[in-house]
């Protein structure tokens, strides 16, 4: 990646800038809309889904997705066989913070409920979500170099959640791991742990 140059060797004074080259951009393939939808997938060649060696990195955007019972997480897992069969075994940390809305139970915490040790079930990568009108998750996922034949597919998850106990919390839910497989990654599969998604959009980017 090309150096910013400032010419006049301070921002203040500067009157020209070096041009800037080579910075990537964020590829815009595919949104889903969920609606009572058990599942949301993106299978490689289909219905314009592209998940291959055309990008060394995917983005998965989570916007408000809405669960239709109260407090399951969200969670993916990923295929090999074009979805046939979504069961790869992944290993994987996480971890949560959270605080209420009157400002008590402000924890951080090591989440064992979110975490895998060669598990072929799903990811969660949200805490508990609530299914009031105006809760649900939002959030991205990174999935890192899926069309390798040489190397595990790591992945990375941040995700905003809310839901009422005693009173209404946020939760804001971290989680990394890697899918263990050399075989080629070419679907992924997004759900609730319990329920159908209600509603919600999932917008997948590729990272050029």
């Amino acid at each position: 990646m090309a150096l910013i140059k400032l010419n006049n060797k301070a921002v203040s004074n500067a009157t020209a800038f070096g041009s800037i080259s080579s910075l990537g951009s964020m590829v815009f393939i595919k949104k889903l809309t969920a609606s009572a939808s058990a599942t949301l997938s993106f299978v490689d060649g289909s219905s314009g889904v592209t998940l291959d060696n055309s990008y060394k990195e995917y983005l998965f955007t989570f916007n408000n997705m809405h669960p239709a019972s109260a407090n399951p997480f969200f969670s993916f897992n990923l295929s090999t066989d074009s979805g046939s069969n979504y069961n790869v075994t992944k290993t994987s940390t996480a971890f949560f913070t959270q605080q209420g809305e009157s400002g008590s139970g402000a924890e951080l915490n090591y989440s064992t409920a979110r975490d895998l040790a060669q598990s072929t079930g799903v990811q969660n990568i949200s805490s508990e979500a609530g299914d009031d009108s105006d809760q649900g998750v939002s959030g991205y996922l990174h999935l890192f170099n899926p069309s390798s034949t040489s190397f595990v597919k790591h992945y990375i998850s941040q995700t905003n959640s809310n839901f009422k106990y005693s009173e209404p919390y946020v939760m804001s839910t971290y989680v990394a791991g890697y899918g263990n497989t050399t075989s080629a990654i070419d679907a992924i599969q997004f759900s609730f742990s319990s329920g159908n998604i209600d509603a919600g959009d999932i917008c997948l980017y590729g990272i050029a």
